[in-house]
């Protein structure tokens, strides 16, 4: 089974625009020369960035195809960033992508308002965490933090599973979503990474900071309240409709949650005002909010990936609009750097 498209230096410096009496970040990062294992295993850099250009999952879930598009624009907006004193390019190796071309195929044969086609194209999500897992295992297993970019929510499942085969322990999991994504276990697809984990014993305790009230089914919301000392959510709501606590306080809460072990870093980028997404957000979280989040996670946290899911700049009204990609950048440079202050 082939698990990954390995980007190789070639790949990289291509992505790169690169100008003169400047030096770019894709100029510095390393990435494979020939066996994308053995080449991760001597690399001194810390970071490994990996894209999963798929939304089976989000089909899966009667969602709007487009988290395919996230990683290209995200890791081109990446490496064309400054290369300088604020973040240490050296640190960080470019994987490339979780393979799922084969997959992707596959499942444009099933329509999502089909019945039948359904539950073939669940059936596919599960192949796709079997790949997603495999690789996540890998980097971790290799002492490695894996930055994972693009594809549905569904990824959550295979970035936990891979961690905790490589850990061979619980992890804790902190998220920042207007969803729990805690739906019933009726077959793989993104609104279930979550409790498809947490059932098979995967997750020690799940935070979701930022949950809109709303948006979340009756049943997800009672195993929250059944499962106190696992489970723990505050509300947009509470934050910026009734003001019980700041956006600070919020994300301390969640945090404090999960400190005590290692923990996975899970944003969606519909918690995000108007960000092209499945399930695009009139009323989220700014965008500076998302960056503090994810720093405050990266810099008080025993962090073991950092996972940026349902981008989909392709659902932009704006044709040729990389705003997506640049804020999935600094989301990405912002994680890099919470380690660095801590």
């Amino acid at each position: 089974m082939k698990t990954v498209k390995v980007y190789t230096a070639e790949d990289v410096i291509k992505m790169t625009r690169m100008r003169s009496g400047e030096l770019k970040i894709g100029e510095v990062v390393e990435a494979t020369k020939g066996s994308w294992k053995d080449d991760l295993e001597v690399s001194s850099a810390k970071f490994v960035i990996v894209g999963i250009p798929e939304d089976i999952g989000v089909r899966a879930n009667y969602g709007r195809a487009g988290a395919s598009s996230a990683f290209k624009p995200a890791i081109e907006s990446f490496l064309i960033q400054q290369c300088n004193s604020f973040l240490n390019a050296k640190n960080i190796f470019v994987l490339g992508e979780v393979f799922v071309d084969d997959l992707m195929e596959k499942a444009l044969m099933y329509d999502p308002k089909d019945k039948n086609d359904m539950v073939h194209l669940r059936q596919l999500v599960a192949l796709v965490d079997e790949k997603v897992t495999e690789v996540i295992k890998t980097i971790v297993e290799f002492k490695k933090i894996p930055i994972i970019i693009g594809g549905g929510h569904n990824n959550a499942y295979g970035n936990i599973s891979g961690t905790f085969h490589a850990l061979n322990k619980k992890i804790n999991v902190i998220n920042c979503d207007p969803h729990l994504d805690f739906r019933q276990l009726e077959g793989r697809h993104s609104g279930n990474g979550f409790s498809y984990a947490f059932k098979n014993g995967y997750i020690n305790k799940y935070a979701v900071l930022c949950m809109h009230e709303q948006y979340n089914s009756k049943i997800a919301l009672e195993q929250f309240k059944n499962n106190p000392e696992q489970l723990f959510y505050n509300t947009y709501e509470s934050v910026f409709v009734r003001e019980e606590m700041d956006f600070t306080k919020a994300v301390q809460q969640c945090i404090g949650f999960v400190k005590n072990e290692v923990c996975g870093v899970e944003i969606d980028l519909d918690s995000i005002t108007n960000v092209p997404s499945s399930a695009k957000t009139s009323s989220g979280i700014s965008p500076i909010q998302a960056r503090q989040y994810i720093f405050n996670c990266a810099k008080h946290l025993n962090a073991v990936y950092l996972h940026i899911a349902e981008g989909a700049p392709v659902l932009s009204h704006i044709k040729a609009d990389n705003k997506t990609g640049k804020l999935i950048a600094y989301l990405m440079s912002d994680f890099i750097k919470g380690f660095e202050v801590k």
